[in-house]
This record gives C-alpha cells, sequence and structure tokens, in this order.
C-alpha cells in the first residue's frame, strides 16, 4: 500500500516560462526573477563605480547576476521563503560576536619602557656622606623590639591573675611532678 503525500503540491513551482509562443529556453521561478533583477542592478552599480566600460559592465553584470541569483534562490524554497533567508541573513551580519583578539598573555611587551637615554652607573658617595646618615636597623631587629612590645602588652592584659609555670607560658595549674618534666 502505497500513501501519498501532498508534496507534488510544492513540487510545482511558480513559474514564468516568457510570453506565449515564445518560451525562454530555461525555467526560471517568480522569485529568481524579481532577485536577478535587483542584484543585477546592484553588480551593474559596483561596475560602473569601478569605471568598467559600459559594454564590459553590462556582460560582466549579466554573467555575474546569473551566478548570485542561482547561489540565492538555491536557498530559497516554499519551506524558507526570500523575506525568512533576508531576515536570517540580516541577524547574523548584526549578532554580537566573541573576542577573537586576546587581552594579554603569559608574555606581553605591552608595558615595557623604553628609555631614549641608556642609564649611567651612580657615583660612590664617600665615607663621610655614608657616615653621616644614621644607620637603619635590620629587618630581623625591628621584628625582635616589635615582639618584645607586643609581649609586654599582653603581660599588661594578663594581670595577676595567671602565673607562670617553671617552663614559662600558660597558666594552668600543674602539679610538682608535672612542672619537674
Amino acid at each position: 500500500m502505497r500513501i501519498r503525500t501532498d508534496d507534488e503540491v510544492y513540487r510545482v513551482d511558480a513559474v514564468w516560462l516568457g510570453p506565449p509562443r515564445a518560451t525562454m529556453p530555461w525555467r526560471a521561478r517568480y522569485v529568481a526573477w524579481g532577485v536577478g533583477v535587483f542584484v543585477f542592478l546592484i553588480v551593474l552599480t559596483v561596475e560602473r563605480r569601478l569605471g568598467i566600460d559600459l559594454f564590459w559592465s553590462i556582460a560582466w553584470g549579466i554573467v555575474i547576476t546569473i551566478l548570485v541569483t542561482r547561489m540565492i534562490t538555491s536557498k530559497i524554497s516554499h519551506e524558507r521563503p526570500l523575506s525568512a533567508v533576508a531576515a536570517m541573513w540580516l541577524r547574523e551580519l548584526t549578532a554580537p560576536r566573541e573576542a577573537t583578539a586576546g587581552e594579554g598573555g603569559a608574555v606581553s611587551a605591552t608595558r615595557v619602557r623604553v628609555n631614549t637615554t641608556r642609564p649611567r652607573k651612580r657615583a660612590k658617595a664617600s665615607k663621610a656622606a655614608r657616615s653621616a646618615k644614621p644607620a637603619k636597623p635590620s629587618k630581623a631587629a625591628r621584628n625582635r623590639a616589635r615582639a618584645d612590645r607586643a609581649r609586654a602588652k599582653a603581660r599588661q592584659r594578663r594581670g595577676p591573675r595567671q602565673q607562670q609555670t617553671k617552663r614559662g607560658r600558660g597558666g594552668g595549674v600543674r602539679t610538682p611532678t608535672q612542672a619537674g618534666a
């Protein structure tokens, strides 16, 4: 048993074969004629703007028009009309795109400073000039002094309530056996 579909209805294109008793040797849908006229005018305008001679612009305009019209009408069908193809093309052109150019990265020379003069060595200061400056304490000495101040402040906060054991810090109660260990 065969099930007939309605595909035959859509296989028949709205085709214009030409005037009666003088038909064209090719079949072209009405849409193709409309698109062809529009494409031909655009191609002719571009060719004339480029300065191509009138005869050659018309000759090549017809060839280019046929190729472009065939390409466009191959995308058009009864399921996808010209208006849908034009809307899709417009949306494709105006859609936001992901940035393809990367910024920065592992190695970049964008922040390299370039000076026109070469750097020169500084002259050494004399011993008298160096000794006139007060000596700056080392980092370790500054850290020790800071730790001592923090311990003194902590002792003031603790007050007489906590006693120090034989081992030093801690305020817990220890038995003589624990203290001796």
